[in-house]
């Protein structure tokens, strides 16, 4: 069952109204082996192809999927380090945006996002052609101390003009707080301006943000955990508010670290390739 819960408030986050109605959310294909630990993704609409990345540890690359499951090719992007890649974004002319702010414990003073012009299923290497550094405006210590490690981050999504960039709660404590961050979307080195305190649910494991998507209306934003979708309308910085926020009960847990919306009523996630709980699937979340 689908169990959406709409809340009316920080103050009422755990007293939430809910309603059910059915599910239709299903697995499509397997990644492949040397791909088990995808962190972003997008349905690239310019190409008509899924498009990933994996995180630390993995080769400069982006993967290039057909949506039903054809593994087509390996794209270099040449010149750069995959120091932590966690999310890839894109905006409405098809260029991406790969989200180089993976920062397990805290402590980075490197957080960037590269930006590739809109690439072609031709291309075998990509080069970047914008980089935007920033730093959290609020964060003072490098590691801050174990309740306020906030700074981790594996979502965010690009405008025309903007990065929203969404935290990962790793603090002591794990409440399900998470903040909203913006970023101007041209290079250079910028503060990340804090425009929103939110939160999700309080277990880690199932709370705790992992990917984000914006639809091609740009209207509508969708967050991953490992088993939960959080979509928020979206219109400006105002749009991210508490009662905002709607949720979507996967009934179905896996290490899911990436999200995409192929079209405003459909999702695409993908997870991590476990050797205890399985995984490296690619499913779809229908929200008709």
């Amino acid at each position: 069952m689908r169990n959406y819960l709409i809340c009316i408030g920080a103050a009422l986050l755990f007293a939430c109204n809910s309603k059910s109605q059915e599910i239709n959310f299903r697995q499509v294909f397997e990644l492949k082996n040397t791909h088990r630990e995808v962190s972003g993704m997008v349905y690239h609409q310019t190409t008509g192809k899924l498009w990933m990345l994996q995180d630390k540890g993995n080769p400069s690359e982006l993967y290039v999927y057909s949506t039903d499951g054809k593994f087509e090719k390996n794209v270099a992007v040449n010149n750069q380090q995959n120091t932590d890649w966690e999310d890839l974004s894109q905006d409405t002319a098809g260029n991406l945006y790969i989200g180089d702010f993976g920062n397990n414990k805290n402590d980075r003073k490197d957080l960037r996002i590269l930006k590739i012009n809109t690439p072609t299923l031709e291309d075998r290497s990509l080069s970047t052609v914008q980089e935007t550094s920033f730093y959290y405006e609020d964060q003072k210590e490098f590691p801050p101390k174990k309740k306020d490690l906030l700074y981790d981050c594996e979502a965010f999504v690009a405008t025309a003009d903007t990065f929203y960039l969404f935290t990962k709660n790793r603090a002591k404590g794990f409440d399900g707080t998470f903040y909203v961050y913006k970023v101007p979307n041209k290079p250079g080195s910028f503060k990340a301006e804090k425009i929103a305190t939110l939160k999700t649910c309080g277990r880690y494991k199932s709370c705790a943000v992992t990917g984000a998507s914006i639809n091609p209306k740009g209207n509508k934003i969708a967050l991953s955990t490992h088993d939960k979708v959080f979509l928020i309308p979206f219109k400006d910085d105002a749009s991210f508010a508490q009662e905002q926020m709607e949720i979507i009960e996967l009934l179905h847990h896996s290490q899911k670290e990436a999200v995409a919306f192929k079209n405003d009523h459909e999702l695409y996630l993908a997870d991590e390739n476990e050797a205890d709980t399985g995984g490296g699937q690619v499913y779809v979340l229908d929200l008709n």
